[in-house]
This record gives structure tokens, C-alpha cells and sequence, in this order.
């Protein structure tokens, strides 16, 4: 055997071995794969269904149909309608304001280094770490003795600043990673031109970073429809129930109405959106998560 075909050998038996150690991987994300997909398909299934198909387990055999009404009717009785629309308030300004204000944020923490920018990500950093719950009850009696949970719109205000609060750390420190990664020459090509600093970022940097931002706005968007704690606390009327909260309380009601399609539906209405963007935009995630333009 000549030395070529050694290393063949050699190269194939690595690759084998390369090959098999990823299979135990690859055999756990293809069974929790699977497992995801078999829940979602049983509540697609009961959603279609009704409460006696549910508790009888005859929910795929559809003996009385496929029945749609049970979106229509979660949608309008059971109030899903103002579940959705509330969060989609809620996450649709937090996340604008996450960008309006992290973006150039995190641009001049990253691009100008000073000893006090370096305390800033040192703090910003240390916050990331800070449970809600351990400032949750002050920050609940401090905002009640100011009287903002008095009306309405007050309140809207309210969860909306929470919102956009707890999640600058996290948005600031992400896209100071993805902004590293761009080149600044760009910059400094711009300024050659005369291009002020301000109107650089925003016509420039800004647009490169079309990646990062659009990740990150897709993760706030999730997160903020998805919160509950927040809103369990802050939420004083049924009118301004998020779809998280607004769900919680169906299942509760659940013990007088007995309408568990109508819930199943109403968690399909809820999830869409958020599986939607997600599949919608998941190019732009990946390469959101791989990192800016270098060069």
C-alpha cells in the first residue's frame, strides 16, 4: 500500500470518527425536535376539536368535525382580541424605543473609549445579572405612591417604561458587540467627506447594522410579548391584560366555563405571531447572531 492510499485511509477514518461523535448531538436535537412538533400539532388538534374529544383522547379521529369556530369565538368571547392588541402595543413602542435610544447608545459606547464609558459597560454588565424580582416590590410601592396606576393610559405608560427599562442592559450590550464588528473606515471615510458624526451613524453605520437590529428587536418582541411578571403586578385593569396575563386568566376561568378548545385556540392565535416573525426573519437572526461587517 502506497503512501497516498495511507492517508486516504487516514483522512477517511478520521471523518468516520469526526462523523460519530456528532451523532449523539444530533440524535438529541432530532428528539426534542420531534417532541416540540408532537406537542404543537396536539394543541393545533384540540384547538380544532371539542372539550369532549379533548378528555375522551379521540382528538385526531375529528368525530365531530373540524371545528373553526372555536378561533372566532376566542377571538371575540373569550376577549383574545385585547389580549393581542395590548401586546402588540406594548412590544411594537418597546422595541422602537429599545433601538431609538440602545442604538446610538451602545454606538458611542463601543467607538469612544473614555475611563467613564468603561464604568458604564462595567455597570450595564453587572445589571444583566440583577433578577427582576429583587427590585420588583420597591419599584412596585414607588410607582403606586406616585399615583401612576390611576388611570389607564398612565398605566400603558408604565408597563411600556418597564419594559424598555429592563431590557436596555441586554440590547446595549448586544449591539455593542454587533457594532464592534463593523469597520470603522467607514467612519472615517464619511468624515473625510465632511459627513457630521450624528448623520454618519444613522445614514451609515446604522443601515449596516440591519442584522444585529432586526435580531434583537425580534428577541425584545418575544420576550416582552411573552412577559408576565410584569404585568401581573402592574396590570390593575382587564382592559390592559397582555396575552400572557389574558391567558393565565382564561385558565383560571376554565373551572366555570369548561371550554378547553376554546383555549387551545386561543394559545394558537397567541403563538402565531411571534412563530411567524421568527420564521419570517430567521435569516437575518442568523446573521444577526454571527456578527457585523468586518474589513
Amino acid at each position: 500500500m502506497n503512501k497516498n492510499n495511507i492517508k486516504k485511509n487516514r483522512k477517511l477514518s478520521y471523518r468516520i470518527k469526526k462523523e460519530l461523535a456528532l451523532v449523539p448531538p444530533y440524535l438529541l436535537l432530532v428528539t426534542w425536535i420531534g417532541f416540540t412538533a408532537i406537542v404543537l400539532f396536539w394543541v393545533l388538534a384540540a384547538s380544532l376539536s371539542t372539550t369532549v374529544d379533548i378528555f375522551s383522547g379521540t382528538i385526531f379521529q375529528f368525530k365531530t368535525g373540524i371545528h373553526f369556530e372555536n378561533y372566532s369565538k376566542a377571538w371575540v368571547t373569550s376577549q383574545v382580541s385585547l389580549f393581542f392588541f395590548n401586546s402588540f402595543i406594548y412590544a411594537s413602542i418597546s422595541c422602537a424605543l429599545l433601538i431609538l435610544i440602545c442604538a446610538p447608545y451602545s454606538y458611542i459606547l463601543q467607538r469612544f473609549n473614555s475611563p467613564g464609558s468603561k464604568i458604564l459597560k462595567t455597570i450595564l454588565a453587572a445589571t444583566t445579572g440583577v433578577p427582576i424580582v429583587m427590585i420588583i416590590i420597591p419599584l412596585y410601592m414607588i410607582i403606586a405612591r406616585m399615583g401612576l396606576l390611576t388611570t389607564e393610559i398612565m398605566n400603558r405608560l408604565v408597563l411600556i417604561t418597564l419594559f424598555v427599562s429592563t431590557k436596555i442592559p441586554y440590547t446595549t450590550i448586544f449591539l455593542m458587540a454587533y457594532f464592534e464588528n463593523i469597520s470603522p473606515s467607514y467612519e472615517e471615510a464619511a468624515a473625510i467627506d465632511g459627513c457630521h458624526p450624528i448623520k454618519t451613524f444613522w445614514k451609515i453605520v446604522f443601515p449596516m447594522a440591519q442584522g444585529g437590529i432586526i435580531t434583537v428587536i425580534i428577541f425584545n418582541f418575544i420576550n416582552i410579548w411573552n412577559e408576565y411578571f410584569l404585568s401581573l403586578l402592574f396590570v390593575n385593569s382587564d382592559k390592559l391584560r397582555p396575552v400572557a396575563l389574558g391567558l393565565f386568566s382564561m385558565i383560571n376561568g376554565m373551572q366555570y366555563s369548561g371550554d378547553w378548545s376554546g383555549l387551545f385556540a386561543s394559545v394558537i392565535i397567541v403563538f402565531l405571531p411571534t412563530f411567524i416573525l421568527y420564521i419570517a426573519l430567521s435569516k437575518y437572526i442568523i446573521g444577526g447572531l454571527t456578527g457585523g461587517i468586518k474589513g
